[in-house]
């Protein structure tokens, strides 16, 4: 089976599984939302909403995250990984927002240029709070375009731009969603057995099931 075969009934699949599937971070705006994936980075979402609904309550906006020192941002999320870093990179990027006039403005450059803001976190907001198509990978996204035969694999980087090729551009935005929750509930990085998994079973290729079975077998 052709990549772009296999990513149309793939496709399907997680169109009838997950029609409509939400951005899995609280937010209320873009602001919020780029603060949100920030503290993502190698952080649960589940983690990050339980620490930013005490974050908003003080600094919603960058004009209130600005007038916090460092150190009273740490003190707001300091149960979430890499807690010292996102504290300092949460108060210049509120700055750098202030300085180009407040607001989070859907360009991909200024976004990227943001502090702890990468070419992930911007793709998920120009996604999630612009429309603008993007294809955010994260490392359950490589991951699963490994199993699924869709990418080699081999760079993040590479991994988004085999997934555009096979996807359709007016359903990037809910694709990579969708791929995420799917591998929530069905696709995990550990103990997987590729043979019961409802898209890995038939588009994975014969070395990769027989990879993560011996994989699972050293665990």
């Amino acid at each position: 089976m052709k990549r772009a075969e296999k990513a149309d009934r793939i496709g399907e699949m997680l169109d009838d599984l997950y029609p409509d599937p939400p951005v899995p971070l609280d937010h209320k705006d873009p602001y919020t939302l780029t603060v949100a994936v920030a503290l993502s980075a190698q952080a649960t979402d589940k983690k990050v909403n339980e620490i930013t609904p005490g974050l908003f309550a003080v600094a919603d906006t960058p004009e209130k995250m600005a007038a916090l020192h460092p150190d009273e941002i740490l003190e707001l999320i300091k149960e979430i990984g890499l807690a010292p870093t996102k504290a300092r990179n949460l108060s210049t990027m509120a700055h750098q927002i202030l300085d180009a006039g407040g607001e989070i403005l859907p360009d991909w450059d200024f976004l990227e240029s943001l502090a702890g803001v990468g070419h992930k976190t911007a793709s998920v907001v120009m996604a999630g709070s612009f429309g603008v198509p993007a294809f955010p990978v994260d490392t359950h996204i490589h991951r699963l375009a490994l199993r699924w035969g869709l990418s080699n694999g081999t760079t993040v980087v590479k991994t988004e731009a085999d997934l555009k090729a096979v996807f359709p551009e007016d359903t990037w935005n809910r694709r990579h969603l969708q791929i995420i929750f799917f591998g929530r509930e069905y696709c995990p990085a550990r103990y997987h057995d590729l043979l019961d998994c409802p898209i890995c079973s038939w588009a994975a290729t014969k070395k990769q099931i027989t990879t993560e079975a011996k994989m699972n077998a050293k665990k």
